[in-house]
């Protein structure tokens, strides 16, 4: 069969092109550390590497946003921490204030210091991300939350949302705690506080409130002990329906109904009476409560009537257990922003896990095996070289060179 000259050349030219093609492939391998250069050099494992891919890519995004809701939930705790610091000194302060060996000074000093603790308190409700977004303000977090008005109260201005984030494939979290919640609310349940009217003329102080019975029908309700006659009677704040008939009064002696008990010391006069009112409707505002505090200790009493001195006692005695609940209430919050934390801190684990998984799962996929790879380019530029010195062997073979 004859072979034209052009043939031969194409021919040699075709083999030359495709052993060069073979041996850029590999060098690309190689410089590349992957196998697969384009989906055609392996459509299924391509496939399966873009799906681990943007697993991957998820995952650095769902911790991305973990570590946001970390920073946030960490200066709440910050704040909090520094709030139930406060609020401990408070209570402290209320329990001293209610020593008899102080005087007016002593006590307008207390009130100073309080009033210190009480702007302290304010700041911290006011605490910001450090780039101008409030804490706790909810999704109003442009704006200051907490406002003082003319009159000395503090009106919460933010809302009830919470701002969640993705911080897993199926879980969102809630990354702030809204103002309310946390500085004008009680945790739920069935405690009582009790006050005395300001109106009382006689001795009377109330101690403290114990359940006794929690599966009386009254119990939850709230209660006015009312005094006439040296009798004292107790009935339903909301219906007025008597729950104690008018019973002879004897300080010290415990006053059980609804459920619980107290014991009022001194004498009450005709006409006194005392309030023994669930914590919800008590007075849920921290704010107002260290107010009552503040302006109970500023009032004079050392020149005033024994009344005086036990109204005193009172407020300081309601003051301070509304401190308590409203440190009760920042504990709770505190506990669920410290389990939030670490769940984050478990999400991070296993989304470590995960990706590591999926990152050994993707090089098994689509990494170079440099060992045979650097051998097939070996080859390759053995077989580029024998056809280039084989081409030009064979095209000085000419029946000219013998003429």
């Amino acid at each position: 069969m004859r072979i034209s000259t052009q043939s031969f050349y194409e021919t040699n030219l075709n083999g030359m092109n495709s052993q060069s093609f073979k041996l850029l492939r590999v060098q690309q391998q190689i410089s590349s550390g992957s196998r697969i250069l384009v989906p055609s050099d392996d459509p299924v494992g391509s496939t399966r590497a873009l799906a681990v891919s943007q697993s991957i890519a998820q995952g650095d995004q769902y911790a991305g946003s973990r570590a946001q809701a970390k920073h946030i939930l960490s200066l709440t705790e910050n704040a909090l921490k520094s709030t139930t610091t406060l609020l401990q000194d408070i209570k402290e302060q209320v329990v001293y204030a209610g020593n008899g060996t102080l005087s007016d000074s002593d006590r307008t000093t207390l009130a100073t210091s309080l009033q210190s603790k009480f702007d302290q308190l304010l700041s911290l409700a006011n605490a910001d991300d450090g780039n101008g977004q409030f804490l706790f303000a909810g999704f109003k977090s442009a704006n200051q939350p907490f406002v003082e008005q003319a009159n000395g109260s503090i009106l919460y201005v933010g809302d009830e949302g919470q701002r969640l984030m993705q911080v897993d494939v199926s879980r969102q979290m809630a990354g702030t705690d809204t103002g309310r919640s946390i500085f004008q609310s009680v945790r739920g349940g069935t405690s009582y506080v009790t006050s005395s009217n300001n109106a009382n003329a006689g001795t009377g102080v109330f101690g403290p409130v114990a359940t006794i019975d929690g599966t009386d029908p009254d119990f939850g309700s709230d209660f006015v002990i009312s005094f006439a006659g040296g009798n004292y009677t107790v009935t339903d704040a909301n219906t007025l329906a008597v729950i104690v008939p008018a019973t002879a009064y004897s300080s010290g002696t415990p006053i059980a109904f609804g459920g619980v008990q107290l014991k009022i010391t001194g004498a009450p006069a005709n006409g006194d009476s005392f309030n023994v009112t669930t914590t919800q409707n008590a007075g849920t505002d921290m704010f107002q409560g260290l107010s009552d505090i503040i302006t109970a200790l500023q009032n004079p009493v050392d020149t005033g009537t024994p009344a005086d001195h036990a109204q005193l006692l009172n407020a300081l005695s309601t003051g301070n257990r509304k401190m308590s609940n409203a440190l009760d209430n920042v504990l709770t919050v505190r506990s669920s922003v410290g389990s939030r934390l670490s769940e984050l801190d478990s999400l991070d684990a296993s989304g470590q896990g995960r990706t590591l998984f999926d990152k050994a799962y993707l090089s098994n996929l689509q990494d170079l095996d440099y060992a045979t790879a650097i051998s097939e380019f070996s080859q390759r530029q053995t077989a580029l070289q024998a056809t280039q010195q084989t081409f030009v062997k064979i095209q000085n073979i000419s029946l000219l060179q013998y003429l």
